[in-house]
C-alpha cells in the first residue's frame, strides 16, 4: 500500500504559530506521523494498480472461458452426431424385428386359420 505524505517539520511550526509550545507540537507530530506510519491506506495509485490487474485477470479468464466453450462445442457436437448414428442404427434394428414378428404373427394366423 502507500504512503501518505506527512510533513512534520511543518506541522510542529504550524502547532507553534497556534501557540503550543515547541516540544508539545513535537509530541503531537510524532503522534501523527507514527499513525500515518501504522495506517494501512491505500492510494489511488495503488487502486489503479489493482484495477489494471484484475482487468487483465478477467480479460484472461474470458479467453479461456471462450476457449473451452469453443472446445466442448466441437466435442458435444461430435457427440450428438454419434448418438444420433446410434438411435438410427437402434431404430433400424427395431423395424427389422417388429416386421419379423409381424411375418410370424401372420404365418401363425394364416397356419391357425387353415385348421378352422
Amino acid at each position: 500500500m502507500g504512503q501518505v505524505a506527512f510533513d512534520t517539520q511543518e506541522f510542529v511550526e504550524t502547532l507553534e504559530k497556534s501557540g503550543l509550545k515547541k516540544e508539545q507540537a513535537k509530541a503531537i507530530s510524532i503522534a501523527v506521523r507514527k499513525s500515518h506510519e501504522v495506517a494501512d491506506v491505500a492510494t489511488k495509485r495503488d487502486l489503479d494498480d489493482v484495477r489494471k490487474y484484475l482487468s487483465a485477470e478477467i480479460a484472461d479468464v474470458r479467453k479461456d472461458m471462450e476457449h473451452r466453450f469453443e472446445k466442448n462445442g466441437a466435442h458435444t457436437t461430435a457427440q450428438i452426431a454419434l448418438l444420433r448414428k446410434d438411435v438410427e442404427s437402434i431404430s433400424t434394428w427395431l423395424l427389422i424385428k417388429m416386421a419379423g414378428m409381424m411375418a410370424a404373427i401372420v404365418g401363425i394366423a394364416t397356419a391357425i386359420m387353415k385348421f378352422l
